[in-house]
């Protein structure tokens, strides 16, 4: 765990935070004895959680691959980017067409002071990062780092990965997703991973109980109602499924299976 250089002042390590519970059942290092307590007893209720986690990252991996490669994107609006972990988003995106452009967005101090790894952009490229929240839209079109890093006149791959589920229905995350939306251009794409108890509803259940005890509550999503975050925008083959079952090319991941799995993910293209 980090053991310096972050503002003690802004960071509670007493109460355990969704990225950092994320970083450590990912294996990462930047977490508090509060994220492992919580990650190890979200595992105890779900064995399954590291299996649908990894899922999720490895989902981010093809799909913004996929949004250079075959959609062609060169700019991307990444909101609620969580604590870095390599390969990150640029690094992805640099990896193809080194001339990529990211803007990250994350609200959480221990984001910000780790943040160093989110900018180490190619020469080629650029990447900025946007302190603010997901529901807080304005603050981030407004930002200057948007502005300064992304043209308003290409498109922008907005990516919304693991975040919705955190957001009640009292804030709208469909809303929300749409202002994001409205002012990028045709051609722009969506990419988004959206929480979901339909294929395991007991053991995905307390997991959520297990985060709203620790003052996280979860709003997790049908089928549905995940397709209402689409509504107006072209659907990508393969549609909104699984994330592991996310392949474009038309294969399949082996070995998984669908129970062990609550995340929906899809990529949409606006008109």
């Amino acid at each position: 765990m980090p053991e310096n250089g972050w503002p003690a002042d802004r960071i509670d390590t007493e109460n355990a935070h969704s990225a950092r519970i994320y970083d450590y059942i990912l294996g990462g290092k930047d977490y508090y004895p509060a994220d492992r307590e919580a990650g190890d007893a979200m595992a105890r209720e779900w064995p399954a959680l590291p299996v649908h986690m990894r899922a999720n990252r490895d989902w981010m991996n093809r799909a913004v691959r996929w949004l250079v490669e075959e959609a062609g994107m060169r700019q991307f609006l990444d909101v609620g980017t969580g604590i870095p972990t390599s390969p990150n988003l640029h690094e992805i995106a640099q990896s193809v067409a080194p001339e990529s452009r990211v803007v990250y967005v994350d609200n959480d101090p221990i984001v910000l002071t780790l943040s160093q790894g989110l900018l180490a952009s190619t020469p080629e490229g650029r990447t900025a990062y946007i302190e603010a929240d997901f529901r807080d839209p304005a603050t981030i079109l407004a930002a200057p780092e948007l502005r300064e890093t992304l043209d308003p006149d290409r498109p922008v791959a907005l990516t919304v990965i693991a975040i919705v589920h955190f957001v009640l229905d009292e804030d709208d995350a469909v809303g929300i997703v749409r202002r994001l939306l409205e002012p990028l251009p045709s051609g722009s794409h969506l990419a988004m991973t959206i929480g979901t108890a339909e294929f395991a509803p007991e053991e995905v259940g307390r997991v959520a109980r297990e985060y709203a005890a620790r003052d996280m509550p979860m709003r997790l999503r049908t089928i549905d109602e995940a397709h209402e975050f689409f509504e107006g925008l072209e659907l990508t083959a393969p549609g909104i499924v699984q994330v592991h079952k996310w392949h474009p090319d038309g294969t399949g991941e082996q070995g998984i299976r669908d129970e062990d799995i609550a995340m929906y993910g899809a990529i949409a293209r606006k008109p």
